[in-house]
Order: structure tokens, then sequence, then C-alpha cells
């Protein structure tokens, strides 16, 4: 992983704070849901208790914000490695149950177990994918999913209480399904290891610290620029994180994905020259196995392009990109991934995970609520009624 910080300069700003914050033994005694991204995590499942559920071909996965996008990441970031199929409901909108002849696992994830979204999708593929099983991950109490748990008679597995959703995906349940997909969830587990590592520590200090400038400064959105596909939904799972843990008090920032660079010809001009309220984040991967253009069309006018990949002008455009933002004193960061492993992906939750945290002391808000959410659920309910 190749790091860049943020061009602009900034005065260090809570430094000695945010170095205090990060001692380990603070960390997990203040947030014991970090204990999921180190590596004697204890689960509530045995990893020979999986083995059943290895033999099915497909799976389904039903689940909202962090109980589906934590895996979802994880299964479009290392499909290289993954030869089973995975098939996700993570909304009502058009959802279409994609029939199949081979049986199915059902793996339905929800803390509270009383998630209206994902209930709703379960009870329709209950009704067209009847000869599936079914293994539910929810918390250790009375809620609408044990109770469906028993009605089917279905394996449970138990979501730990301290750890919410958008925090969970090292914990049961991302690794459960990454268990699934072939996956070392061990690999995954990179706290301890980076903790200790100057380098990684210092750039996350000094990120957090830029991203607390640029926002009392005025700069509340986070421009995400992503050029590679593949991380598209990693970035959805820190765009909930982020949203959702700091969005309160009018504090925080709104993190924006853009497809690059599909968004030069659509965006960019807006970035360039319109309201300067925006920091960005470039997001690129490398690779390098890419084909070559083919020299036989390469017409006049087109030289630049002889012996090239797609890989290199994704390169050019992102570098170019980066470039004019420099000259226009645009504040932005980067993030240039050069394999794709279950320890490049342990690294970038863990990197976020702790950025977050450590953002929402500085903003003085409580990162693991979402009090506001709740009221959308209690108004639903009423007007079902």
């Amino acid at each position: 992983m190749i790091y860049k910080n943020f061009n602009n300069k900034n005065k260090q700003l809570n430094k000695k704070k945010l170095n205090n914050f990060i001692k380990f033994k603070n960390l997990i005694e203040k947030y014991p849901l970090l204990k999921s991204l180190t590596n004697n995590y204890n689960y509530s499942f045995q990893k020979k208790n999986l083995l059943n559920f290895k033999k099915y071909d497909e799976y389904n996965l039903i689940g909202m914000g962090g109980s589906i996008l934590g895996a979802q990441a994880i299964y479009h970031f290392l499909s290289h490695k993954i030869k089973k199929k995975f098939f996700f409901y993570n909304n009502l909108q058009n959802i279409r149950i994609t029939k199949s002849n081979k049986k199915r696992l059902n793996i339905i994830i929800s803390k509270s177990g009383n998630t209206l979204e994902t209930l709703s999708n379960l009870n329709l593929i209950l009704s067209k994918q009847k000869r599936n099983k079914n293994l539910i991950i929810t918390e250790k109490k009375n809620n609408i999913l044990r109770a469906m748990a028993n009605k089917l008679r279905s394996d449970v597995i138990d979501h730990k209480n301290y750890i919410g959703g958008r925090y969970s995906v090292l914990s049961e349940v991302g690794m459960v399904p990454a268990e699934l997909m072939g996956l070392n969830e061990k690999k995954f587990k990179r706290l301890n290891y980076l903790i200790k590592n100057k380098k990684f520590i210092n750039f996350l200090i000094e990120n957090v610290s830029s991203i607390y400038s640029n926002i009392i400064k005025g700069k509340k959105n986070c421009v995400i620029l992503n050029y590679d596909e593949k991380l598209s939904n990693f970035l959805k799972w820190y765009q909930q994180l982020s949203a959702e843990s700091l969005g309160k008090k009018g504090k925080g920032f709104f993190p924006i994905i853009s497809t690059m660079p599909k968004d030069n010809h659509s965006l960019l001009q807006l970035y360039l020259d319109g309201p300067k309220n925006n920091f960005f984040s470039f997001f690129f991967s490398r690779d390098r196995n890419q084909f070559k253009f083919n020299n036989a069309f390469i017409i006049d006018g087109l030289e630049h392009l002889k012996k090239k990949s797609l890989d290199q002008v994704m390169y050019a455009q992102k570098k170019a990109t980066q470039n004019v933002f420099n000259k226009r004193k645009l504040s932005f960061r980067s993030f240039e991934i050069k394999n794709k492993s279950e320890e490049t992906l342990g690294e970038l939750f863990t990197f976020f995970i702790l950025e977050t945290l450590m953002l929402s002391s500085l903003l003085n808000v409580n990162p693991i609520n979402q009090p506001s959410v709740e009221l959308i659920k209690i108004e639903t309910k009423k007007i079902l009624k």
C-alpha cells in the first residue's frame, strides 16, 4: 500500500491528544469493538462448525448497512481468489430473487434481529427458494430473527452486543462469509501489527489532523475519487462508517463517491472551479496484467497509446488530476493499492475504523449510536400499522 497524505500542510492539530488516543491498551478499553480487529479475537463460533456450510457453491447474503457492506466489499475486492457465488440482498427496491437449480445457503444478518428490510427480503427469498438452508447471525436476545430461526430450525451464530454493525466487518458478521468464500479470516487481522508500525501510525495521525483542519475551515464534503471498480463496495462500506458515526450535532462530513475517470466528463469541472468546500481522497489500484492496446488500430494522433495498457492510461489520468489539483491548491490525499489480498483489505478496514474513532474524539460525538436513524424506523412502523 502506498499512502500519500494531504498536500496542503496544516498545523498538526491535537497531535498530542491523537498520540495518546492511539495507545493500544487505551483503545481496547475505550472501544471493545476493536477486539475484533486483533488476531486473538474470541469468536462465538468454532471453525469446525462451519464445515457443513462450506459444501454449498451458492449463497444468499441478506442484511442491511454494516451487516452486509463489509462482506460485499470482501467479495468484490478479492473476487480473483473466490470460486463460490454470493448474491447480496441489501435493499428493497426492485429486488430480484435469482433462480437457481442449486440448493443455496441463506446467511441472514441483523444485530437487532428486527431490521424491517432484512426480514422482508428473507420472507421473499423463503417464498421463492424453498429448498435453501439458513444460517442466522444476530444478538443473543429475544428478537424476531431469533423467533424465525426457531420456526425454520436454523443454526444461529451470536452477534456480539458490544460491536455495532458498521464496525463488525472483522467479527462474525464479515468473517463467517469470508470463511465460506474460502478465505482465511486470520489474514485480515492487522491491528496488532499496525499499531506498532510507526509509518502507519504517523500517516493515520496526520490524516486525522488534516481532515479535522479541513472540517473546521468549512470543507465538509469528502469527495472519494475511485479509479478501481473493485473498490466500489469497500468505499460504500467506508461511506456508511464515516457518515453514520460522525454525522451528529451538525458535525461530520459528507462522503461522496465519484467514479473516475468517467466523472472527468461530468463532475470534474465542479471539483476544479466550483465551491471550495471539498477535500478529496484518491483510490487507485495497479493492475500490470491488463492487455496492451493493439498497435494495428493506433492511427495518427494516438501515438501516445502505443505499447500502453489500460492501467497505464488510468494511472496517467489519476496523476494528471493530482497535478492539476496541486496547481489549484485543492486538498487531497491518496491511497494506491499494490496488490489485492486479505492483508491489504484488513489494513484498509483497520485504518478507516481507527480514523473514524479518532475523528469522533476530536469532534466530540458518539461514534457508536445513530439516534436519528431510529426516528425513521419508529415512524415507518407507525405508518404500516
